[in-house]
């Protein structure tokens, strides 16, 4: 009797454990961007919300940085094929990057699991800059449009393409673009406090500090209407707007169940009060999209955004 007893209490306690380590699997999470820029921030956000709802147990984080993430593209699909507990940041940035540069690793190659924000873009100028509107930046960009340096992220990405959609509005030809791109969003934000380009172009919660502290001068959103109280391109005349997303993908080689897994997970997070407030405080919009149809929308905006581009004439520049 104490011998069958004794089993039983190990057997209950081996299925506790195993169930606690289902319920909350370690996960590692591919950042493909350098620290500070939008993607680590969503990725470390998400994180924290995870963990605060003891939905995981642990993050562990890989920063990669380059080509618009597909260099951490490249190593998350050679490292992490067929691992359950292996998801990667990515979003629109990285959907251009890929076709501005004819990139041999492209998001087929990986699992869509959800869509998870769309953020407006602002342009910025530092402080000090002697352009106190966007109609003061704009003269000086169809004046010379090579003086005037826009400092954002990766060549092709949401960034880019905003500079690319204001030359096109207001009669500069898209080719002249003098853009600078960095690999994360603190060189970004350094280049600008700085005076090393003219203006900043990212998404509001990656500059929102930087506002707010005085340090930068917010001239327009990419929004359609006021975020925040900050003035829009269309109010200013120029007839553009455009919104960035960002999402979780899985590893290449899961399993439909492994990936419906991840997308409960993700999900639950995006339901807890840390995340919402998250969002509320970046101005991220929530934009849950999971699975296949995450997949379908990923299709159709890897064509839209070929189209821009091709528009744009910044291919090979």
């Amino acid at each position: 009797m104490h011998k069958w007893f004794t089993s039983l209490l190990v057997a209950c306690a081996f299925s506790v454990v195993a169930t606690a380590v289902h319920a909350q699997p370690s996960l590692k999470m591919m950042i493909p961007a350098n620290p500070g820029g939008g993607w680590d921030q969503t990725g470390r956000q998400l994180a924290a919300a995870m963990q605060s709802a003891k939905l995981v147990s642990s993050v562990q984080f890989d920063n990669k940085g380059g080509a618009g993430g597909t260099i951490g593209l490249a190593q998350f699909i050679n490292s992490a094929k067929g691992d359950p507990n292996a998801i990667m940041i990515g979003g629109m940035v990285m959907v251009g990057a890929i076709y501005l540069e004819n990139s041999p690793v492209n998001l087929s190659m990986v699992t869509p699991v959800a869509r998870l924000t769309g953020e407006y873009e602002i342009i910025v100028v530092p402080a000090n800059s002697p352009h106190k509107t966007m109609a003061d930046l704009v003269k000086a960009f169809k004046a010379n449009p090579g003086g005037v340096s826009w400092g954002g992220g990766s060549a092709g990405g949401t960034d880019h393409i905003l500079v690319g959609l204001i030359a096109k509005a207001t009669g500069v030809d898209p080719g002249k673009i003098n853009y600078v791109p960095y690999k994360g969003g603190g060189e970004a934000i350094a280049a600008i406090v700085g005076g090393h380009v003219t203006a900043g172009v990212s998404g509001i919660g990656e500059f929102a500090e930087q506002i707010k502290g005085g340090r930068m001068r917010a001239l327009a959103v990419s929004s359609s209407s006021r975020v925040e109280g900050f003035h829009t391109l269309k109010e200013q005349g120029i007839d553009v707007d455009l919104a960035n997303w960002r999402g979780v993908f899985g590893a290449p080689g899961i399993t439909t169940a492994q990936r419906d897994g991840l997308i409960k997970i993700i999900r639950a997070t995006t339901e807890t009060a840390s995340w919402k407030t998250t969002c509320e405080k970046l101005g991220w919009m929530p934009i849950f999209l999971s699975g296949d149809d995450f997949k379908k929308f990923i299709d159709e905006d890897t064509k839209r955004i070929a189209g821009i581009i091709d528009s744009l004439g910044i291919k090979g520049k």
